[in-house]
């Protein structure tokens, strides 16, 4: 065995005892002492693999975005090219599916701060937008329904003003992480009203799973699956994008 193939070994065994620390104990609990002694080792040891806990953390997450990727790609799959509405329901109910069944890997993820903008699409900040796993996935559909067609979005001119800033640097950061993905899409289609929409879409989905995720329903709610395909039918029409694939 080369020493190469020893430190890829080590690597993947840290990284798989951080994630065990993970879903064991939560995010707290991931600390390179609480590795180093899983593993039988001496926490500075670690070091030899990564520069700090930070470090450390950041490469976890991005391998749980990569998890939840595959697990989307895999739904995706199974859906024609051509049936948008399908792919972004595909998409959102696959999200919350899997935030639901990795209560921890999404707290580290989507509840956590990062030393990094971010592992998964957020608001705008002026910053980049990661061209991470979940992000190609999340933004190939979302450039696949605005390369077919425009949507029923607000006028760039009807955007509250006290946003137009963020929002044209993300517009800017959307238009270029969709082209990564391999979807190219007119500029046209992407104004100050369309970033807009998609983030409010995504605070409206992300806030849905989140109150489930961590049981903070403002009154019990015994079965929140219906108000979650609401919530995302009512997202469909007001864009525009037909109701197939609204209900299994």
């Amino acid at each position: 065995m080369t020493q190469a193939t020893r430190r890829a070994d080590t690597d993947r065994a840290i990284r798989a005892q951080a994630r065990a620390l993970l879903v064991r104990d939560g995010p707290q609990a991931v600390t390179l002492r609480a590795i180093a002694r899983e593993m039988g080792i001496t926490a500075p040891a670690l070091y030899r693999y990564y520069a700090s806990h930070d470090d450390l953390i950041e490469h976890l997450r991005a391998d749980v975005c990569e998890d939840l990727a595959a697990e989307l790609a895999r739904d995706l799959a199974e859906l024609s090219e051509d049936d948008r509405t399908g792919q972004v329901m595909a998409v959102c109910r696959g999200f919350r599916r899997w935030a639901l069944a990795h209560p921890q890997e999404f707290v580290l993820v989507f509840a956590s701060p990062s030393e990094a903008t971010s592992n998964c699409p957020a608001g705008p900040n002026g910053a980049d937008v990661p061209m991470d796993s979940f992000g190609r996935i999340f933004l190939s559909v979302a450039g696949g329904v605005l390369a077919s067609g425009p949507l029923v979005v607000p006028q760039d001119r009807d955007v509250p003003p006290s946003l137009a800033a963020d929002l044209t640097a993300f517009r800017g950061e959307l238009l270029r992480v969709i082209a990564e993905s391999g979807v190219e899409v007119p500029e046209e289609r992407l104004g100050l009203g369309t970033a807009y929409v998609m983030l409010q879409a995504w605070v409206r989905l992300y806030g849905q799973v989140a109150l489930e995720v961590f049981g903070q329903f403002p009154f019990p709610v015994t079965d929140p699956e219906p108000l979650f395909e609401s919530m995302l039918a009512d997202l469909l029409r007001e864009v525009g994008l037909g109701e197939d694939g609204l209900h299994e």
